[in-house]
């Protein structure tokens, strides 16, 4: 099967699912998949929940990118793949397993989708969305409250002490790496008409 990988990064709240469900759903469903960086955290069962809370999510070595590149090593081949089922709450994989075939078009969205080279070989288009830091915040704020049982006080310790400082270090400058900046001017319509054309020039 052809196909082609699109990356989409930026930092956490900058509204990659947002853009990739957009896409799909300009695009025919059955030609694109979604991956998320974010079901590739590895598993901590091994930890106590109390060790596990004390991880640092944003770092590049809370991810099992070696999985994430055999996983998209395999689409490209049209083979199909399980993506694990991750338990934010629990920082542990399910046993639940979620079987994706292989599509036309695949997303990857995360944070840190530009700053791994070997997953940075395999897009065909690299896009970063760089919003200011205040209205990711809110954004992050507002998921995590509705989507991950967080607390306002368990959240706000995060960003400071991990998500702030990881995004400066590691997110922040893997925009180099992209072919598309999109900043907070460019409406969801007009960057969606942009990643579509840049499809097209694929010739997929």
């Amino acid at each position: 099967m052809k196909n082609i990988i699109i990356g989409i990064a930026g930092g956490t709240g900058s509204g990659k699912t947002t853009i990739a469900k957009a896409l799909q759903k300009k695009c025919n469903e059955n030609d694109l998949l979604i991956i998320k960086q974010d079901s590739y955290y590895k598993d901590l069962k091994h930890l106590p929940f109390k060790k596990r809370n004390e991880k640092n999510f944003d770092h590049p070595n809370a991810l099992d990118f070696n999985l994430l590149v055999k996983h998209l090593k395999k689409l490209k081949t049209g083979s199909s793949i399980d993506v694990p089922d991750y338990n934010f709450l629990k920082h542990i994989r399910n046993q639940k397993i979620i079987n994706c075939a292989s599509k036309k078009i695949i997303i990857v969205e995360g944070i840190l989708v530009l700053h791994h080279p070997s997953l940075r070989e395999l897009l065909s288009i690299k896009v970063f969305l760089d919003i200011p830091p205040d209205i990711r915040l809110i954004r992050r704020i507002n998921r995590d409250l509705k989507n991950r049982g967080r607390s306002i006080n368990s959240i706000t310790k995060q960003y400071l002490y991990t998500v702030r400082p990881m995004h400066k270090q590691f997110v922040d400058p893997s925009k180099k790496y992209a072919d598309i900046i999109i900043d907070e001017k460019k409406s969801i319509e007009s960057t969606i008409s942009c990643l579509i054309s840049k499809i097209k020039s694929l010739n997929i």
